[in-house]
């Protein structure tokens, strides 16, 4: 009997050549393998039903990464000193994140759109075009780094550069988060004092602002749904730059719990945030620029 519980525990040699520091706990993996996938069935069907393509290389792409990530860790914890899905996991968590914060960036831009551009330092055009051209450079750098430590790891080698290229990747999308949060949350309280950036002739008495749009119940769940999905974003972007600045062997990443809660756990609530106070609906009111003016009906 004591020979049969020996052959459940995990192996010293395990932990030893573990590329992990540990290995990953098997239901914990199944559980985020159901959750993201879920999560990204509904976004696809949202997608699909309220014609908002635009969600499926953000939302739906991201969960995808995620499922594709964490299946190669449930696939580690059978397969501790297997190189490919190591590899797997790390190329695919750390860039899953990224079209979800692109997601983010667009539904922004169409709250403003919907507010008033002249509350804002950027058009919703240019907040796009700016904030989607730094994630893509975040994606890449990211995508490089992974590559590196992956091959690295993988062939026994000192993964600490590819690393290092990570790090540079996710310290860059976590400053254009933070910008981005600052800029939205300027535009919100501007908006709210009334305080455009740029002079508009006053509305006839009467008449319709026709710069300033309503700010509707939906707009309103939207908005603090933005605003929790970014939130959970950003914590996951602290905690990747923390990890990695720590070291491939540090005391971060080679801690499994660290990993579940703040990366996995703060990635899931972002997107079910975008399920519950989905854009497809929630935004489906016409933009300012589009809705006319009281004075244009008389």
């Amino acid at each position: 009997m004591a020979d049969d519980w020996t052959l459940l525990l995990p192996r010293a040699s395990d932990f030893l050549w573990s590329p992990y520091g540990y290995i990953p706990t098997e239901y914990v993996c199944i559980i985020f393998i159901v959750l993201f996938g879920i999560s990204t069935f509904a976004h696809t069907v949202e997608a699909v039903l309220l014609r908002t393509w635009w969600l499926l290389p953000t939302a739906c792409l991201a969960g995808a990464l995620e499922v594709l990530g964490w299946a190669g860790r449930l696939w580690s914890s059978d397969n501790i000193t297997g190189v490919q899905p190591f590899q797997i996991q790390i190329t695919a968590t750390i860039l899953a994140p990224t079209p979800l914060v692109a997601a983010n960036f667009i539904i922004l831009g169409r709250i403003i759109a919907r507010l008033g551009p002249t509350y804002s330092r950027l058009s919703p055009k240019w907040y796009t075009i700016v904030f989607l051209s730094c994630d893509i450079i975040a994606l890449i750098v990211q995508g490089i780094g992974g590559g590196m430590a992956s091959s690295a790891a993988g062939s026994g080698r000192d993964p600490s550069l590819g690393g290092r290229v990570m790090l540079g990747g996710i310290a860059f999308q976590l400053v254009a988060i933070a910008v981005y949060a600052v800029c939205a949350l300027e535009f919100y309280l501007r908006y709210l004092w009334d305080r455009p950036l740029h002079s508009v002739p006053k509305p006839i008495h009467g008449d319709q602002d026709a710069t300033r749009g309503p700010f509707t119940n939906r707009l309103k769940f939207m908005s603090v749904g933005l605003a929790f999905s970014t939130l959970c974003v950003f914590i996951r972007s602290i905690y990747r730059t923390i990890e990695l600045a720590d070291g491939w062997g540090g005391r971060i990443i080679t801690t499994e719990v660290y990993f579940n809660v703040l990366d996995g756990a703060m990635i899931i609530l972002a997107m079910y945030t975008l399920n519950v106070a989905n854009p497809g609906f929630l935004l489906s009111e016409a933009k300012l620029e589009d809705a006319p003016s009281v004075k244009e009906e008389k």
